[in-house]
């Protein structure tokens, strides 16, 4: 028999995995399998279905024929859409295949082996292992519960060398629920214009998910507007997170390099699911606000569950649909090594599912997502608080 050659990983992803947080909604949909009883918290999706009209707009555009390559940059109707949203013109603007792939395309577009990217953490997984990918070295700058989980104007310069080439910031964030204040964001921007060479991402996916005021960082910072990609995309606020449609805006330059990779990828983005995100983001809005309150309300619930449970303390996040509690009490208090292994625990002992916080480059935090029907919040809380007090 021919022995089959071992495969080689290239050296760029030699140190990438599937990210934390789907290894453990896949673990605890293999205990489900099993016959476990398991509340998985652990996962960045709206239970609200789609709207009702963003899926006939999708049906009505399959059978009127639109089936067929879309442009690779996005259909003329939905970039002239985000770019009027936006006060741009259609050049700025690139429609992708979620806003992963917005953030991918840039990176890969932009990066060189010697380029840094400052990523302040707590961050979402996918930024430094799309940093990693691109060739690029991603700068953590902590940034604890203490300030918020805010990169500082002090933080960031002491991060910037000749080297860096991105600042990503997100906001309101995943994993914090963190919102940066008009103030906040003006007194980074004045970092920044030291700086010239430096880039900003900012990732404003969980814009219409806000419970406090919020300032877009261009609209902060205009003088940067030169400098600034900011990436959105219709999964979280609209329910469409299957759909897979994201899009980015910022410099002409910037966008069609970043057009350039997608084309050598993808290509354009699934015709269908771009009429589908035209008529969520150009019809009845009023849904943004009723589910905005109903998702403030288990907020309220899973922070203040949280904030009576032993070795716990918890932040109200400003936005966003995840609490990122503090944990090292009960980690202590539980002989557990790490936050991870406390997460393990919890999931093999109670059977909830929740992300340590080192998956989001902060230790001694859990993230867990409140975006779930009020009754497996409640069972799944129920099941931490007995877990937390029997430590």
């Amino acid at each position: 028999m021919t022995k089959q050659a071992e495969f080689r990983r290239a050296p760029r992803i030699a140190s990438l995995e599937i990210s934390e947080i789907a290894q453990l909604s896949e673990r605890a949909a293999a205990l489900r399998a099993a016959g476990r009883d398991v509340v998985a918290l652990s996962t960045g999706e709206p239970d609200f279905p789609t709207p009702g009209h963003v899926i006939e707009a999708a049906h009505a555009a399959a059978v009127a024929g639109q089936t067929r390559y879309p442009a690779t940059m996005g259909t003329p109707a939905l970039r002239n859409a985000i770019a009027a949203m936006n006060a741009v013109t259609q050049d700025s603007v690139i429609v992708s295949t979620g806003a992963k792939q917005v953030i991918a395309n840039a990176m890969l577009a932009s990066l060189d082996t010697a380029d840094e990217v400052v990523i302040p953490a707590p961050f979402w997984t996918s930024y430094a292992d799309i940093v990693r990918m691109a060739g690029g070295t991603p700068v953590f700058v902590q940034c604890p519960m203490d300030q918020d989980f805010k990169i500082t104007p002090h933080d960031l310069e002491a991060a910037i060398t000749p080297a860096t080439r991105w600042l990503m910031l997100n906001a309101p964030s995943n994993p914090s629920g963190m919102i940066y204040s008009a103030e906040e964001q003006k007194a980074l921007a004045q970092v920044l214009a030291r700086h010239p060479h430096v880039l900003v991402m900012v990732d404003e996916i969980y814009e219409h998910l806000s419970y406090a005021p919020y300032s877009s960082f261009k609209a902060a910072a205009p003088e940067l507007a030169g400098r600034i990609l900011i990436v959105n995309g219709v999964s979280k606020a609209y329910s469409m997170t299957g759909w897979r449609i994201g899009w980015g805006i910022g410099p002409e330059g910037l966008i069609k390099a970043m057009g350039v990779v997608q084309g050598q990828i993808t290509s354009g983005a699934c015709s269908i699911a771009q009429a589908a995100a035209l008529a969520a983001i150009t019809g009845p809005q009023d849904l943004l606000a009723e589910r905005r309150d109903i998702l403030k309300a288990r907020r309220n619930k899973v922070v203040t569950a949280l904030n009576d449970m032993p070795g716990i303390r918890c932040p109200v996040p400003d936005g966003a649909f995840y609490a990122f509690p503090e944990i090292s009490g009960a980690i202590a208090a539980g002989g557990f090594a790490s936050d991870a292994d406390l997460c393990t625990a919890l999931l093999d002992r109670a059977g909830v599912a929740i992300v340590p916080g080192r998956a989001f480059g902060l230790s001694g935090h859990a993230r867990l997502s409140f975006a779930y029907a009020v009754a497996d919040l409640d069972t799944g809380l129920a099941r931490m608080a007995q877990f937390f007090a029997e430590c």
